[in-house]
């Protein structure tokens, strides 16, 4: 099959999958795996060229609606006719059911078989260690922070957080994105500062502005120096990695109880 992403997490799912071979083409923020650096970029995944996309000709296109705006692209693909199947996960679930319909449609049910297996069981893992657990520190994630958007209660991040034996400190709001203020959150006073900010990489992230903020000298987070620079597409991204960027913040929040876990083989890349 000649298939196309059109969303950085499809393509990591197509990794796993084992199915990078049959991409003839993906949207600029693609970055993973390696791999896949010299194909066609087709615009942003905000605004795909769909001219170009066309032209590649392809059997299927993997469309997203995982961030806003995405809308655009699948009302031109389904005014193109174009093959095209749209993803829309909010938990982890909703990833694992992802895996299993896009094997489904590329012939790769045995292999997405074997990665929901090993995906399900570090789950269950970490469930089994979070329940033990009596103290489950807040974690504040912060996606961007002027204005600041924090994940809400139906985003895979509160799960992420349960199973890293934590809380989402605005898993009481019934939303996918927050968008709040420095004021509320100082508030709330989360334990720990997660920053993960879409787009940034690790690098840039300076976690000296935080304590510059007003009022946030007196943030627990900010006092015992509990500060989570993040690489967000570990984070952000709807994919598997996102077990891998689970096992790296429980080991750093609860060192002694997660020890023991580690990433399977299959969602190794």
């Amino acid at each position: 099959m000649r298939l196309i992403s059109i969303c950085p997490s499809n393509t990591e799912i197509l990794a796993y999958l084992d199915l990078t071979g049959q991409l003839v083409g993906v949207d600029d923020f693609s970055d993973w795996p390696s791999s896949i650096s010299s194909l066609p970029k087709l615009g942003p995944d905000l605004s795909i060229r769909m001219d170009d996309l066309e032209k590649l000709n392809p059997d299927l296109v993997l469309a997203s609606l995982s961030v806003p705006g995405m809308e655009k692209n699948i009302e031109e693909l389904k005014k193109r006719e174009i093959p095209h199947v749209v993803l829309d996960p909010q938990s982890l679930s909703d990833i694992i059911r992802d895996i299993r319909t896009v094997g489904d449609l590329c012939g790769a049910s045995e292999r997405a078989s074997q990665v929901i297996e090993e995906m399900s069981g570090v789950i269950q893992s970490c469930k089994d260690i979070s329940s033990t657990l009596e103290q489950k520190p807040s974690l504040y994630w912060e996606w961007w922070p002027k204005p600041v958007f924090t994940p809400g209660k139906t985003n895979w991040l509160t799960e992420l957080s349960e199973l890293a034996g934590a809380v989402n400190l605005f898993s009481d709001v019934e939303l996918a994105s927050v968008q709040t203020d420095w004021e509320d959150v100082l508030k709330r006073n989360p334990d720990f500062i997660c920053l993960a900010w879409v787009g940034v990489h690790k690098k840039k992230v300076n976690p000296a502005i935080v304590k510059k903020r007003p009022g946030w000298e007196k943030l627990l987070a900010v006092q015992e120096d509990k500060i989570e620079v993040l690489e967000e597409a570990l984070y952000c991204r709807p994919s598997p990695r996102l077990l891998e960027g689970l096992i790296h913040l429980a080991k750093r929040i609860h060192p002694g109880q997660y020890s023991g876990i580690e990433l399977p083989s299959s969602i190794q890349k």
